[in-house]
C-alpha cells in the first residue's frame, strides 16, 4: 500500500471512530451519545439525556449512577397528568425490556444531575458513572450543548424543569 492510499484509509478510520465517541457498551448494554445543556450562573440541577438499548435476551435496569459536577444523580419521568406536565423520580430504576431501545429525552425519562458543583458550558465533557442492576457500571460522558439545544440533527420535545 503507497502512502497515498494509506492517507485516506488513516483518515476514515479516524473519523468513524470520531462519529462513534460516544456510543459506550457494558454487557449487553449500548449506550448512545449521552448530552446535556449548558446551564446558567447558580443552576443547582442540569439533565441528562441519551439512548440505551438492551441487546440482551433477559431484563435490565438502569438504577443510579454519579458525575463529576454533582453531588447526585437521580432518574427522573415528565409525564401529563390531568392537564398538568409533572416530573418525579423513577425511584426503581428504568426498566429495559430485552431487544428494546429506551430514550432519555427531554421532557420524558431523563437524568437529574443533583447540587451542581459548577455552571455547564458548551464544549464541556461531564464525566459520569452509570449502573446497571446487572450489566454493572459504565463510565461514559455527556457532551454539554447549548442552553436550549440539542445534538445536531435530534429535534426534541420542549419542556422546562
Amino acid at each position: 500500500m503507497t502512502l497515498r492510499a494509506f492517507i485516506p484509509a488513516a483518515l476514515l478510520a479516524l473519523l468513524a471512530t470520531a462519529a462513534q465517541a460516544h456510543d459506550y457498551q457494558v454487557g449487553p448494554i449500548a449506550i448512545d451519545h449521552p448530552w446535556t445543556r449548558a446551564t446558567p450562573k447558580n443552576a443547582p440541577v442540569a439533565g441528562g439525556y441519551l439512548k440505551i438499548t438492551n441487546t440482551g435476551t433477559t431484563p435490565d435496569r438502569l438504577v443510579g449512577g454519579s458525575t463529576n459536577v454533582s453531588k447526585r444523580l437521580e432518574l427522573h419521568e415528565m409525564k401529563m397528568d390531568g392537564g398538568v406536565m409533572k416530573m418525579r423520580e423513577v425511584r426503581d430504576g428504568l426498566e429495559l425490556p430485552p431487544g428494546a431501545t429506551v430514550e432519555l429525552k427531554p421532557g420524558s425519562y431523563h437524568i437529574m444531575m443533583m447540587d451542581l458543583a459548577r455552571p455547564l458550558a458548551k464544549g464541556d465533557k461531564v464525566k459520569a458513572s452509570l449502573t446497571f442492576e446487572k450489566a454493572g457500571k459504565v463510565d461514559v460522558e455527556f457532551a454539554v450543548e447549548a442552553i436550549g439545544g440539542s445534538p445536531a440533527g435530534m429535534k426534541t420535545k420542549e419542556h422546562g424543569h
